[in-house]
Parts: structure tokens; sequence; C-alpha cells
């Protein structure tokens, strides 16, 4: 590069020419000793947020992941929830049974559940995931359930003992 605009300013024999060949070699002797700016540092994310957590009382909890949880209404003050349960053990899983509690993000100790349903989970196989449904009472109407990223499910392992 620095040949090509010397030759060129032979050719030319242009002033201008000869000005701009010290300049333009000044640049690329300061642009080839700067050094990389340093690597920001990574913030640590937290780990993910659980949309459930389950009691840890029972043998198989630290297994069971609820996961995707759906409502609708059925009739006022009663709501079907969709969810998936997810077995992440390498060995089979037989029938649960679930009592699950479903609150907010932002709820207190003291406040009262969205809603409360018990719900049988058929045999879950090793790493396996199920689509499971289950009715529920509450007080709330449709439009004043929060939405999806904002439950959180409390679960205790009723069956097996």
């Amino acid at each position: 590069m620095i040949l090509l605009l010397a030759a060129t300013c032979i050719i030319l024999k242009n002033v201008r020419a000869t000005i701009l060949l010290p300049t333009f070699s000044a640049f690329l002797v300061l642009a080839g000793c700067s050094s990389e700016p340093p690597p920001a540092p990574n913030k640590q994310a937290g780990p993910p947020i659980s949309t459930s957590v389950v009691a840890a009382g029972h043998p198989l909890a630290k297994y069971i992941e609820l996961v995707g949880f759906r409502m609708s209404e059925q009739a006022p003050g009663k709501i079907a929830i969709k969810f998936a349960v997810v077995n992440h053990s390498d060995a089979d899983i037989g029938d649960l049974g679930l009592k699950i509690r479903l609150i907010t993000t932002a709820a207190k100790k003291e406040d009262p559940p969205i809603t409360e349903f018990e719900v049988k989970v058929p045999k879950l196989g090793p790493q396996e995931l199920k689509d499971v449904t289950g009715t529920g009472a509450t007080k709330l109407r449709i439009y004043e359930l929060p939405d999806w990223q904002f439950i959180r499910a409390a679960a205790e392992i009723t069956s097996p003992q």
C-alpha cells in the first residue's frame, strides 16, 4: 500500500501527494501499534428463575419440574390450568399425585394463592415431559389473572409415599 502511494507521488510529482504519504504512513504505524481494548467484564447471570418449587420432603422432588402454566376460565370462579411435568431423572417415575398452589411472583406470604388444586400425573419415563390439566377454584376473573411469566407454582408430591 505504501509502495503504491510512493509510486503515485513520483509519477504525479504533486505536492499534495507527497504530503499525503507521510501522513498515511504515520496513520498506519499508529494503527499497527494500538492494542485491542480490554475485554468487557462478563456479567454473571443469576440462576434461571424456576417456575416451580417442589417441596423437598419427598425423595423424587429433586427430579420433578412443573413448567408452562396456562390458565383459562371454565366458569366464574373456576379455572382450567394446563402445564407440563418434567422428569429430570434417568429412571421411570410411576404415577404421581401433586398438590399445587399457584402464586404470583409479587405475592407475599400472607397473600392468598391464585388457586390450589390436585392432579394425577401418569407414569413419566426417563427425561420425559407430560402435559397435564387440572381444575381449581379462584376468586379472580380471567382478566384479573396474571400473565404466565408472573406465575410460580409451589407443589407437594402426595403420592407415591
